[in-house]
């Protein structure tokens, strides 16, 4: 099959980082299509050697066991091609199009990696230049819109020069191994199933923490917080794949329909729950692995007065039959304890106790997403070693014990990694792990009261100190419910 694969904002941060070291690895494994042409777009004045000379000093900032070595470098490199385009002049999108035209590749993918801003003028302009036909694919990133509002308008626009089927939505968690392991043990295995709903789950906690700071993307970060940058895409998602109902086969749009569903039945946000169920922290000097480092407002492009947060905590309810009265607890934050993503799935104690347990006993099962990517389930066994004490017939005591999948042990640490897998199914049109519109409208329906909330309130985010977990207020409203966070136990 031959491709073209034109990367609008081909010398930014995004291509850089993730896009051009996936497609390489993608080139490494042998999976990557013969025949593609890679065309980096930018405002730069390069010629393809340039381009190709500035990509192979990044790699120099992969980890050194993804570097291509020179001989490497210089077969994927033939892929590499750059053009200078003003994005928002249209005689531009004509040249482009003669460029492609020439080729007549089966399949052409543009993937719009520029600020949210351009994505209508660019797909506009795609479809002024005749360049909207059935061959092409258009992945945008996030994140799509600032509000319910924009989110609307540039998929309004879209809609009108492409099909639904044309158009890849990305979230990158949903790319990860990890979270593809948490489908395959829904879907692909019985064991969990009876289990998987009210009557033995007491509560759901997702956690994605980053021991980093906003780093260089403070100016970024202002105009985002954490609320859009990670819980209306990357925490809803992982909360529909554990909240979904399975759906009907494998197909794109029968696993987005059971995703919408859950979407649709998250609790609507009250006066009362967006007071007592919401907390915003922004992080301030700290400790992170025994250094010292700055708070959020000493930040480069971080303003002096910001009220912009770095820490969300949330309590929230699916209204279904499945998860009627289940608290699931999302919670994400920068400069915390640990980098960490997890999902703990905390089931209700046995319903009578024989046995004399630690208080509070219950199993729990966690679905580690990042740095570790496995599973753990936590039980209560009678130890090898115990003894009974004199006098007595047997003991009765039970002593907690885990049972540890790591699927890097398992099944290595070169598996494919989330841009990887994601730009292969863009090329091969697989839909499966790409959000529909009516996914994003819905999450950002969901989350928008929150937004409208903050922007009455006087208080501001509470401080937290870098390396803690988040302001207490977290703790405290988990307590609420006589529940804590997985680390607090």
């Amino acid at each position: 099959m031959s491709f073209d694969l034109v990367i609008f904002g081909g010398t930014g941060d995004l291509a850089w980082r993730k896009l051009l070291p996936a497609l390489f690895q993608a080139f490494r494994h042998g999976s990557l299509p013969v025949g593609g042409r890679i065309v980096g777009v930018g405002r730069d004045t390069l010629t393809d050697e340039e381009y190709r000379a500035n990509i192979k000093a990044r790699f120099d900032a992969v980890e050194p066991s993804k570097r291509p070595n020179s001989e490497e470098f210089d077969r994927f490199s033939a892929n590499l091609f750059y053009l200078r385009m003003d994005l928002s002049k249209p005689e531009y999108y004509l040249s482009l199009a003669e460029m492609l035209n020439a080729r007549n590749a089966d399949t052409v993918v543009m993937y719009v990696a520029t600020a949210p801003g351009l994505f209508t003028t660019v797909c506009e302009q795609i479809a002024a230049a005749g360049l909207n036909g059935p061959k092409t694919r258009v992945v945008l990133e996030k994140p799509l819109g600032h509000d319910l509002a924009s989110n609307r308008a540039i998929n309004e626009t879209v809609r009108r020069v492409l099909t639904e089927n044309q158009v890849f939505r990305i979230d990158h968690y949903l790319g990860k191994p990890s979270v593809q392991n948490l489908f395959a043990l829904r879907f692909g295995n019985s064991l969990f199933e009876p289990l998987w709903r009210r009557e033995h789950i007491a509560n759901i906690q997702i956690t994605i923490a980053e021991d980093l700071g906003v780093e260089s993307r403070g100016a970024f970060y202002e105009n985002t917080g954490a609320l859009r940058d990670m819980v209306q895409n990357h925490a809803l998602q992982l909360l529909c794949a554990i909240g979904m109902e399975p759906p009907i086969n494998a197909h794109a749009d029968a696993i987005r329909d059971e995703k919408l569903k859950v979407l649709r039945a998250l609790k609507p946000w009250t006066a009362e729950t967006l007071q007592n169920h919401v907390v915003r922290g922004q992080y301030s000097a700290g400790t992170i692995n025994g250094q010292a480092v700055p708070g959020y407002k000493q930040e480069t492009g971080v303003s002096a007065e910001s009220q912009t947060e770095t820490f969300v905590a949330l309590r929230c309810e699916i209204a279904n039959w499945r998860w009627a009265g289940v608290p699931f607890y999302i919670r994400t934050g920068k400069r915390l304890g640990a980098r960490d993503a997890s999902i703990v799935i905390n089931f209700r104690p046995a319903p009578h106790a024989i046995y004399q347990s630690p208080a509070g006993a219950a199993n729990r099962l966690v679905i580690n997403l990042q740095p570790k990517d496995g599973l753990e389930l936590h039980l209560y066994s009678q130890g090898a070693n115990q003894r009974a004490p004199a006098g007595s017939k047997s003991t009765q005591s039970l002593a907690p014990v885990q049972l540890d999948l790591d699927f890097d042990k398992r099944f290595g640490t070169e598996r494919v990694g989330a841009y990887e897998r994601l730009l292969l199914d863009v090329l091969a049109g697989r839909l499966n792990l790409f959000v529909r519109s009516d996914e994003q409208e819905c999450a950002w329906r969901w989350v928008e009261p929150i937004l409208d909330a903050w922007k009455a309130d006087t208080q501001g985010p509470r401080p937290y100190a870098a390396g803690s977990w988040g302001p207490s207020a977290s703790s405290a409203m988990i307590a609420k419910d006589n529940f804590c966070w997985a680390e607090e136990n």
